[in-house]
C-alpha cells in the first residue's frame, strides 16, 4: 500500500478485511425503520459503525492487488485513498459511552452484529442531548464520506480506461485498437464485485441519513417512504419520470425537436416496496440507449421514428418491465461484450479534471458502463436484467424485480 497512510492503518485494514460481511434485506431495513427514534437510531449507528468498515476494508485490500498493473494508476490510487480516508474516519469515531450518552441509554451487546437488532434502552423523552449529538455527529460522517465517493464511478473509469488505451498503444494481446474489445475477465470481475459493494455501502449510508433526519424531523420523510425506500414505489410514475429525462437527452444531445415517443404498457397501476432512486437509474439506462439506437438507425433528420414500448407484467413474486425497440439490434457475436465495462460504439468522452457526478447520466453514451451497473442494481436485491436482440430489427430487454423483499445482499 503506499506511503500516505501510517503503516499501523493499513495492517488494521488488512485485520478488518478478514471479517465477515453482514448482508441485509430491503425488508430488514423498512422493518427496523417504520418508526424512527433516536434509541432505534442509535442501534443503527452501531451496525453501521461496524459494518461498513468492514466493507472499506475489503475494497481497499482489493484495490492494492489489482492485475496488469492497476493499482498504479493515479486514478485508482485516489479512490483507494479516499476508502482508506473514510475507514479511518470511521474506527476513530467514537463509541457512545465514549461520548457521554448515558448509560441509561445503551445496553451492551452480546453475540454478532446483525442488521440493527441490538437492544437499546429506550431513553426518557425527551432523549439526553448527549444521544442525540452523538447520531448527529456520526450522520454527519456518514454525509462527508458519501460525498467523498461521489466520483468514485467516473473516476475509476477514467483509470481504466487510461489503461486499456495504454494497452492499445503497446498493441497488446490483452486488447486492441478494436472499438468495444473488452477488459480481461480478472478485471471484469473486479469491477462487478467493486461495485456492487459500493451500491451496498452507498445504500447503509443514505437509508442511515435518512432516518437521522426523520427522527429529528418526521416530517422530512416522503409518505410512504422508510429511509430511502418507498414502500408504495408507483412504478408507472417512475417510469414516466425514467422517460422524461431520457427523451429530454436524447434530444439535447442529437438536437430534435421531437424524438422516438415512448409507451408505456400496463394493465394496472403498480405499486411495491422499493428504492425509486435504483428504479429510475435502471429504467433511464434502458431507455436511453433504445432511444440512440433508433435515432441513430434511423437518421437525426427522420420524419417520424418506431416508438419505444414499455411493458410492464406484475407476477406473485417478480416484475418484469420489457423495453422493446425497432433500433436495429445487436449481432449476436456482440451479445456477450455488452455486459463488459468500457465495451461501447460511441466515442468515449475524456472528464474534465474534478468531474465528482456519480453516474453517467449526462453524456447520452460513450463510457460503456450503463448497463452493467444496471444489472448490478438489479441483482443488488434479488432482480435481474436480460438482454434479447435481434439483428435488423431491435432490442428487448427485460428488467426483473423481486416482489417479496427478502433478498439479502449479493456480498463478496
Amino acid at each position: 500500500m503506499g506511503s500516505k497512510f501510517p503503516v499501523t492503518l493499513l495492517d488494521k485494514i488488512k485485520q478488518y478485511a478478514t471479517h465477515a460481511q453482514t448482508p441485509v434485506s430491503l425488508k430488514q431495513m423498512v422493518e427496523f425503520g417504520r418508526v424512527p427514534s433516536q434509541a432505534t437510531l442509535l442501534s443503527a449507528t452501531r451496525f453501521a459503525h461496524h459494518e461498513l468498515p468492514i466493507r472499506l476494508a475489503y475494497r481497499v485490500v482489493e484495490l492494492e492487488s489489482l492485475p496488469h498493473s492497476l493499482s498504479e494508476m493515479p486514478s485508482v490510487i485516489k479512490v483507494k485513498d479516499w476508502y482508506t480516508q473514510s475507514f479511518n474516519e470511521l474506527i476513530e469515531f467514537p463509541k457512545p459511552e465514549d461520548y457521554g450518552v448515558p448509560r441509561s441509554a445503551i445496553v451492551q451487546k452480546t453475540g454478532p452484529v446483525k442488521y440493527y437488532n441490538d437492544a437499546v434502552n429506550q431513553p426518557p423523552s425527551p432523549p439526553p442531548p448527549e444521544l442525540v449529538a452523538y447520531n448527529n455527529e456520526f450522520s454527519k460522517t456518514l454525509e462527508n464520506i458519501k460525498r467523498r465517493h461521489d466520483p468514485v464511478v467516473t473516476t475509476l473509469a477514467q483509470g481504466i480506461q487510461e489503461v486499456k488505451d495504454h494497452w492499445n498503444r503497446q498493441s497488446s494481446p490483452l486488447t486492441s485498437d478494436v472499438t468495444g474489445v473488452p477488459l480481461p475477465s480478472a478485471v471484469q470481475q473486479f469491477l462487478d464485485r467493486f461495485y456492487l459493494s459500493r451500491i451496498g455501502i452507498r445504500m447503509l449510508i443514505g437509508q442511515h441519513v435518512s432516518l437521522a433526519k426523520s427522527a429529528i424531523d418526521p416530517r422530512s420523510t416522503p409518505p410512504d417512504h422508510v429511509g430511502i425506500i418507498c414502500t408504495k414505489t408507483n412504478l408507472r410514475k417512475v417510469a414516466q419520470e425514467a422517460a422524461d429525462n431520457a427523451r429530454f437527452i436524447c434530444q439535447e444531445y442529437y438536437g430534435l425537436w421531437g424524438g422516438p415517443e415512448i409507451k408505456l404498457l400496463s394493465s394496472e397501476d403498480i405499486e411495491f416496496m422499493y428504492v425509486p432512486s435504483h428504479l429510475h437509474h435502471m429504467l433511464f439506462e434502458l431507455l436511453k440507449n433504445s432511444l440512440r439506437a433508433v435515432v441513430e438507425r434511423f437518421g437525426e433528420d427522420a420524419d417520424s421514428y418506431p416508438e419505444i414500448r414499455v411493458v410492464v407484467a406484475a407476477g406473485k413474486e417478480d416484475i418484469t418491465i420489457k423495453v422493446s425497440d425497432e433500433g436495429g439490434g445487436i449481432p449476436r457475436r456482440g451479445m456477450p461484450l455488452i455486459w463488459t465495462y468500457l465495451y461501447t460504439t460511441a466515442s468515449t468522452p475524456m472528464l474534465e479534471e474534478g468531474y465528482n457526478k456519480s453516474d453517467f447520466k449526462a453524456p447520452l453514451a460513450g463510457f460503456g458502463y450503463g448497463l452493467p451497473l444496471s444489472r448490478l442494481y438489479a441483482r443488488y436485491f434479488g432482480g435481474d436484467l436480460r438482454l434479447i436482440s435481434m439483428e435488423g430489427y431491435g432490442t428487448d430487454a427485460y428488467l426483473h424485480l423481486s416482489r417479496l423483499s427478502d433478498s439479502e445482499e449479493p456480498l463478496q
